[in-house]
């Protein structure tokens, strides 16, 4: 994987503006009247230009007359800490984020953002079925029956885990209240789950992500097929899900809209405020940022800003008080709350590990003659982070690299998908953070592909609503890699059969996936062995391309890979033109590689400190030959203290070593159900799959 890629370029360009104008030299251009920093959590491909950040950083200097430069974050974490120390003058946050820097460190709100309806908030609501007690004490007009009394002892559906409206607003509005007594802890956020079950009942749905009830839409769902009596949502997410134009698009398991009644709204999600630090950011800037940012929306010039890099039509003048006041109100009652968001979005850069030595497995396998590839870059980049011993510890197989964190003999690994899923579900270890893809993203997604000129490709690209391509692949001829692929094979198996279209059972096993394709698809399709023509990725698409089988599931970049290349002559030989290839919509996530340990053995102090360190790696970026103010400097940039190190060699700069050992550009925190929840509720169904794993990575 390339780590020069446009985004790179254009946050390292970005970057050095805050380095030139903070670190290298302090002077002011001609005619300025001071300087201001943004930090900005940059997420996205920048491919489209529109979206660069930078313009909006441009756009502030011209109307201010300042200096205006991007401190670039990874994390809503690292703003709050930029406004905290200095480091950055302003930050557009999530609210949750924004409590935190107000209620621990004293930021303020100088403005926010306005949805689409020129609300700076959206409310919550409690959804319960028309025919119930609950609706009927709503609907009744007697100010004396209250319908948030009778939710005691009902079937609650929530959103997930800590989520805002789904369930900290809604349990902090009844604990605040007096209908909900806190059963627990005070200052452990886990006593919410006992409060739920105390309140509502031990059937209570807090489900986890990947699961039929997780998000908005699961939580409806819980609510219309009648596991739950109340769910929580936002005010429009059931005129989203039950009640489009076209009944199509509703949700199957929608019922008639009317069967819906939302109780009055219990609070109030703030949208993201421009936060600030009173002790770095004087009265007077404050005041003029704040009549920049109102006045934008009035102005054309500003309008692509808008649209395209802050995903909003405008701001207003407001202060934290007005904008946060009641959503804090409501937050500050969920017992442990502040200690959870205070680890939630605070980099804990101070934490040091408890022991003396870590050891990262690594596969012999891996390893490479290349000086620059050598894992040891890794292993000391980690020791100067830590203060501690960090070494590579060799494995031959990927039996013994579980093992090894199984026993103690290690203590982190990166590792791929699959071997994380082991991991997490035969190993108990866990996930600390995704490695991160070409495109920033931490999964890629797999898909079918068809030829242009087929039926099934029609379906797809009609824009009709009521046509599926999925429905018409019944019986068509299917291209696959091997008997047990996850991409080729399991995937779309756990696809067809979560919607509908095959049955699984427990007779079922893995030695039967090439029998249910035979069944679904036909007895032509294609499973090969390892020495047969049509075997691999490549050969799966050689398969459709030959016009041997009328559809292929392969990750998504393997078309262009093999069949897009810049030189003609370099795509294979078998290559359709690139248009002639349609890919159906995405069948299932696939996760980027993940840094896993053994929660068991590795105490929190410690994995704390080592993410820590590991996320600092996308802090170094190396630099070379650039020029600024007379000078020219090359070396490795530390963009946390703006700080470039020329003595050291390039390949010990964190870019590189990412680059280089770990085939990325960045990494980003994760845990296990984040990263590989929605993954497990693929690959778990198939049939068999827990004893085929065992048979593999056990000994």
């Amino acid at each position: 994987m390339a780590n020069v890629k446009l985004d790179a370029i254009l946050i390292t360009s970005i970057l050095i503006m805050t380095l030139v104008s903070g670190c290298i030299g302090n002077e002011s251009e001609e005619g300025s009247l001071g300087t201001l920093v943004i930090a900005y959590e940059i997420k996205d491909n920048l491919d489209n230009i529109d979206s660069n950040p930078q313009l909006f950083a441009e756009y502030l200097s011209e109307k201010l007359n300042y200096d205006v430069s991007l401190f670039s974050v990874d994390s809503e974490g690292a703003m709050v800490e930029a406004l905290r120390f200095g480091n950055a003058d302003i930050a557009l946050m999530d609210a949750g984020a924004a409590w935190v820097g107000w209620q621990q460190y004293g930021l303020e709100v100088l403005a926010a953002d306005l949805n689409l309806d020129g609300r700076t908030y959206y409310n919550a609501n409690a959804w319960v079925k028309s025919d119930s007690d609950v609706a009927s004490a709503h609907l009744d007009d007697n100010p004396y029956t209250d319908p948030f009394s009778l939710l005691s002892g009902k079937t609650s559906c929530h959103t997930g885990w800590l989520k805002s409206v789904g369930m900290l607003l809604p349990m902090g509005y009844l604990i605040g209240l007096g209908y909900a007594n806190i059963i627990g802890d005070p200052n452990d956020v886990e006593t919410i789950r006992n409060t739920i079950h105390g309140f509502f009942d031990s059937n209570s749905s807090i489900p986890e992500t990947g699961t039929p009830y997780y998000g908005y839409s699961g939580a409806l769902k819980c609510l219309s097929e009648g596991k739950g009596d109340v769910a929580f949502l936002e005010e429009n997410s059931v005129e989203i899900l039950c009640n489009n134009d076209f009944s199509s698009l509703n949700q199957e398991w929608c019922l008639d809209i009317e069967e819906y009644v939302a109780l009055p709204a219990f609070g109030k999600s703030p949208s993201h405020p421009v936060m600030y630090n009173p002790n770095f950011l004087d009265s007077e800037i404050t005041t003029k940022v704040t009549n920049v940012l109102v006045e934008m929306s009035s102005d054309s010039g500003a309008s692509n800003i808008l649209d395209n890099i802050l995903n909003t039509p405008g701001f207003i003048a407001t202060n934290t008080s007005e904008h946060l006041g009641s959503y804090s109100s409501l937050i500050s009652n969920i017992p442990g709350i502040s200690a959870y968001y205070e680890d939630k979005f605070s980099l804990n850069t101070s934490v040091s590990p408890d022991i003396d030595k870590i050891k990262i497995a690594f596969d012999s396998g891996k390893m490479s003659d290349n000086a620059d590839k050598n894992p040891e870059l890794l292993a000391d980049f980690l020791s100067l982070k830590l203060n501690i011993d960090v070494e590579i510890f060799v494995v031959n197989s990927q039996n013994e690299l579980l093992n090894s964190l199984a026993d103690g003999h290690a203590d982190i690994a990166i590792v791929n998908s699959e071997l994380a899923w082991v991991g997490w579900k035969q190993y108990n270890l866990a996930v600390m953070a995704a490695v991160e893809m070409e495109d920033s993203r931490t999964y890629s997604d797999t898909l079918a592909w068809v030829n242009s000129n087929s039926s099934i490709a029609a379906s797809h690209l009609d824009n009709d609503p009521l046509t599926n391509p999925f429905d018409l692949l019944e019986g068509k001829t299917s291209c696959h890699s091997d008997s047990s692929d996850v991409e080729s094979m399991m995937l779309p198996i756990s696809y067809l059969a979560k919607n509908n279209y095959i049955e699984l059972n427990q007779s079922n096993n893995i030695d039967f996936l090439s029998e249910v394709i035979y069944s679904f698809f036909n007895s032509n399709s294609s499973i090969p062995n390892q020495n047969d023509t049509y075997f691999g990725d490549s050969g799966a698409l050689k398969c459709l391309s030959e016009d041997r089988g009328d559809i292929v599931f392969l990750e998504e970049n393997t078309v262009n890979m093999y069949c897009d290349k810049i030189l003609i002559s370099e795509n294979m030989d078998w290559c359709l033109d690139i248009e002639e290839y349609t890919s159906l919509p995405a069948i299932a996530p696939i996760p980027s590689d993940s840094v896993i340990y053994n929660p068991e053995l590795l105490d929190i102090q410690t994995r704390t400190a080592v993410l820590n360190a590991l996320i600092s790696l996308n802090y170094e970026m190396y630099l070379e030959n650039f020029s600024t103010r007379g000078s020219v400097y090359t070396g490795c940039y530390d963009i946390s203290v703006h700080v470039i190190d020329e003595e050291s060699h390039k390949n010990t700069c964190g870019s590189e070593i990412m680059n280089n050992i770990l085939d990325t550009s960045g990494l980003t925190r994760a845990t296990s159900q984040e990263h590989l929840g929605q993954y497990s509720s693929f690959i778990a169904i198939i049939p068999g799959i827990s004893s085929y794993y065992s048979g593999i990575y056990t000994n």
